[in-house]
């Protein structure tokens, strides 16, 4: 736990002493009713803390982008965790992928592949990609369709990953098709 973290939990648990102890000073009579209300102002407390940590999950689930488009240019912020998400229409199915310039390639999850209509057990697994979990196996297939905003293309070439990968990746094959921007919490891809 780093100093700044240190100091919040800190903060936090004062002001939770500072309520409690309000809470008993005014009821030292009815202590049953005060541990009731007590006890719902804890699990309210903790809910926030809960909520609060989730959010960025949720947002990313519920509203995975804040991407604009303006003419020819896409622009897309970054998400709490510091990564770039985008949401595709892959062969007529969303598919959300990960900006991720270390990866060579379009890659799709299984659980992806699936969605837009390839069936994972299937495919021939003969292609190996080196990852930061080590090396996996990846099997080549077509795009029939690829929309990303105002950007459509046919036929491209992606692999499907066999490895545990949670989110489609969307690496340099496609993206060297744009020209990229990064500027502080902002990419523009431009064609």
């Amino acid at each position: 736990m780093g100093g700044d973290e240190f100091g919040r939990f800190a903060y936090l648990l004062l002001l939770l002493l500072v309520v409690g102890g309000y809470f008993l000073a005014q009821g030292r009579r009815n202590l049953g009713r005060v541990a009731q209300q007590a006890a719902i102002w804890t699990f309210i407390f903790v809910g926030v803390i809960v909520a609060y940590g989730l959010w960025g999950d949720l947002r990313r689930t519920v509203i995975p982008e804040q991407m604009r488009v303006n003419g020819q240019e896409l622009e897309v912020a970054t998400s709490r965790d510091g990564h770039f998400y985008l949401t595709a229409e892959v062969n007529g199915a969303k598919v959300l992928f990960v900006v991720d310039t270390g990866a060579s390639q379009l890659v799709l999850t299984e659980r992806d592949a699936r969605r837009v209509g390839f069936e994972p057990d299937s495919l021939s697994y003969f292609g190996a990609a080196r990852t930061a979990n080590g090396m996996v196996r990846t099997a080549p297939v077509r795009l029939e369709s690829f929309t990303l905003g105002p950007f459509e293309d046919k036929g491209l070439a992606a692999v499907v990953n066999e490895g545990e990968l949670d989110t489609s990746l969307l690496g340099m094959s496609y993206l060297g098709r744009f020209e990229m921007t990064l500027s502080g919490d902002r990419l523009v891809l431009r064609r």
